[in-house]
């Protein structure tokens, strides 16, 4: 059963990084919101079920992006790399790849991206803190530099050519959370829907950051500002509290995984 009963429709939807994790869940859970849902990604995407339009799109490949952006109402952007690396990769997928979407947004005539940023936008906020989309971007690696750089590309595109962005700065969404942090950042896939959704049918979205997590007991983030989008988790990680803490009784201060909002990304790398 779907978790959202949205009545909007868009002829073509766009899904990027398809393949990945979140994008195969989005997969089966967009589709009832288009007639058409046009997946992309350069692994391998499977066959094209009724309804869907399959293409192997690198993200730095610009002349590839423009056309894959053809007839496009809207675009879901996971696509990219979504873990800490070297540097070339990132630089490719994350800076190369979002740049090539929005310049092909905007020849395209595309209005509307939500764009999957990430945590570690500002991964080097303490756990003991309570932030929002207002405090300043402090990422935790290369990764998390890569989607501040995707949020300030997007903030550009919306002030200088009124492509709007509802900027995901996700958690942790997985069937259930893995440790103590993701008791925080834990995002259920139903709530994953509800926030993709809600930000592709606000009726105005202008440029919105918001952070992606369940209604969890445990609260790194406040979400206040972006009350316009109409976000409203539904789900909790409570209900897996005992569980992960008789899992991980015995917390390592000096560890800054411990410490940090984002958590093993903060000591993770450098690469040569």
């Amino acid at each position: 059963m779907p978790a959202t009963t949205c009545s909007i429709r868009f002829p073509r939807l766009l899904l990027t990084g398809a393949a990945g994790g979140l994008g195969r869940e989005l997969r089966t859970r967009l589709k009832p919101h288009c007639d058409v849902l046009r997946l992309s990604d350069i692994a391998d995407l499977g066959a094209a079920a009724p309804g869907e339009e399959l293409s192997v799109t690198p993200l730095e490949d610009r002349a590839a992006v423009l056309n894959l952006l053809e007839g496009v109402s809207a675009v879901v952007h996971l696509g990219g790399v979504s873990v800490e690396t070297p540097w070339d990769p990132i630089l490719q997928a994350n800076i190369v790849g979002t740049y090539n979407l929005y310049e092909a947004a905007r020849k395209q005539g595309v209005r509307r991206v939500v764009f999957a940023s990430s945590n570690h936008v500002t991964g080097f906020y303490r756990q003991d803190e309570v932030i929002s989309p207002a405090d300043p971007m402090r990422p935790d690696g290369l990764y998390g530099v890569s989607k501040a750089f995707g949020e300030s590309l997007a903030r550009f595109y919306f002030d200088r050519f009124g492509i709007e962005t509802v900027a995901l700065r996700i958690g942790s969404s997985f069937t259930a959370p893995r440790d103590r942090r993701m008791l925080a950042t834990w995002m259920s896939y139903d709530d994953l829907e509800r926030l993709v959704v809600a930000s592709l049918t606000a009726p105005v979205a202008g440029f919105s950051v918001i952070y992606g997590a369940s209604d969890n007991r445990t609260k790194w983030w406040d979400n206040t500002s972006a009350g316009h989008i109409g976000y409203v988790p539904q789900d909790s990680s409570e209900q897996f509290r005992a569980e992960v803490e008789s899992r991980q009784q015995v917390l390592d201060f000096n560890d800054p995984a411990v410490l940090y909002q984002g958590g093993p990304f903060v000591r993770t790398g450098p690469f040569e």
